[in-house]
């Protein structure tokens, strides 16, 4: 037994905390590694839609106008395509050696190779070589980003009380806008201290330097975290499988899919912002709008304040009328906003333009605050780390991964961000569909005791 186990404020076999300080330093530990985490992807992501097609592929455009910017926006996709790699690792090891390990790990890796894109030299430095570099640190981030979340939403969800799950998994999720905020507001005021040449020059790289101080402040705190209760209480019993990437599919390739095509919508219509979309789209100085970049920096840090009421507010509704329910009103809100966002961003006003994405923040922010609680609710013990990283990873594939290539193309071949709008609509309605097909478990027992009841009654037609 360990000295935990043996004090009185140990954390119980059935996963709440008992002591307000443990439960302080894990809302804290998964806030800010999930910042630093999403900061770090969400810089690589603006500077795409900003500087990348200028320094790193502008070649592209002397034979087809336009290409260098798609290609750039295809980068942000490529990462996506690793995020599973992540998935499978992390949630191998999650579920054999624990979830505090993974989230230590992944940390480094992304703060690691975040900062290395800051010191690449650009294309016409050193020519080809420029992109491949570029490409091979964005797949490193995909790996870290496709291991980092399921790690970070269980260490909440697994030590929170139960009926304050959908409150405790609200605090990783408020770690991204955080990050897109942080993101913005650094590229906001780098734009504004080199204006012009002078950001394509120089300025775009100070945000990736400052990797390195977050990834300190981050290491420093996940380091204090205990373990999940609920993987103590695996490894107490020696019920670690032996290959749980299996067992999930085996088992449950249903309910992967179903959870992945829940998290398509949001992730699809997050990255029109946090991809860069909207981003290169308004300060093209060849496109409709040809706004300067420091304001659209700051409108989206703006949207990312929604974004993050919401999301909290999300979490803290779900414990009341349930995760599924929560979802439905989002989709619903989602819906709405994704219709007004591109007749007020094409308004030529800069005011509409950040109303608009402030009102889609709203919708992002209800379709994801009780992510986190319901993906743990979904998977039994057992394979949790490897179920929500999985269907998160393949989620995002389907979703954000190539969302703003996809954006590019349609408003390049077709000239109308009205059809961009039934896209973003489009995926809307899938995941309102998958999440129709899934069952409400809010209050479930989430302990391995508890494995046999976890594995029924996950989906809609069951009795």
């Amino acid at each position: 037994m360990s000295s935990r186990d043996a004090s009185p404020s140990a954390i119980t076999p059935t996963g709440t905390i008992s002591q307000t300080n443990d439960r302080r330093r894990v809302a804290v530990a998964t806030v800010v590694g999930t910042t630093v985490e999403w900061y770090d992807f969400f810089i690589y992501a603006q500077a795409a839609g900003l500087v990348f097609a200028t320094v790193f592929f502008g070649p592209l455009n002397e034979d087809y106008p336009g290409l260098a910017q798609i290609i750039s926006f295809v980068t942000v996709g490529i990462s996506f395509l690793f995020r599973p790699l992540g998935a499978f690792l992390a949630g191998h090891f999650g579920d054999k050696i624990g979830r505090r390990p993974m989230l230590v790990l992944t940390l480094i890796l992304m703060g690691v190779a975040t900062t290395l894109v800051g010191f690449l030299p650009t294309y016409a430095q050193i020519g080809a070589a420029a992109p491949i570099l570029l490409i091979l640190l964005r797949v490193l981030q995909g790996i870290s980003a496709g291991g980092e979340w399921g790690g970070a939403v269980l260490m909440a969800v697994e030590h929170a009380p139960k009926p304050r799950r959908g409150l405790f998994g609200a605090f990783p999720q408020i770690g991204v806008p955080i990050g897109l905020l942080l993101a913005s507001g650094v590229n906001g005021i780098m734009a504004a201290i080199a204006p012009g040449d002078a950001f394509l020059e120089w300025g775009w790289r100070v945000p990736f330097f400052l990797s390195i101080v977050l990834i300190i402040v981050g290491y420093w705190v996940r380091r204090r975290v205990e373990e999940s209760p609920v993987f103590e209480e695996i490894a107490a019993r020696k019920e670690q499988v032996s290959v749980p990437v299996a067992r999930l599919f085996a088992r449950f390739t249903p309910l992967v899919l179903l959870a992945a095509l829940v998290f398509v919508g949001n992730n699809a219509v997050g990255y029109m912002t946090t991809g860069g979309y909207i981003q290169g789209y308004a300060t093209n100085p060849e496109g409709p709008l040809g706004f300067e970049r420091g304001p659209i920096l700051w409108a989206v840090a703006a949207s990312s304040l929604t974004w993050l009421v919401s999301t909290f507010a999300a979490g803290v509704i779900s414990d009341r009328i349930g995760r599924r329910n929560t979802f439905i009103i989002g989709w619903l809100v989602q819906g709405v906003f994704v219709v007004t966002l591109f007749p007020l961003v094409n308004s030529g006003s800069l005011g509409l333009l950040a109303l608009g994405i402030v009102l889609l923040g709203l919708g992002l922010g209800f379709t994801y605050g009780a992510q986190s609680s319901w993906y743990a609710e979904l998977f039994p013990a057992s394979v949790r780390y490897s179920g929500v990283s999985i269907a998160y990873a393949i989620g995002s594939i389907f979703g954000g991964a190539f969302a703003p290539t996809i954006a590019q193309w349609i408003q390049t071949t077709t000239g109308s961000s009205t059809n961009v709008m039934f896209y973003l609509l489009g995926v809307t309605v899938i995941s309102l569909i998958a999440t129709l097909l899934l069952r409400d478990r809010k209050g479930i027992d989430l302990s391995p005791a508890n494995e046999d009841q976890q594995a029924k009654h996950i989906y809609a037609w069951q009795k």
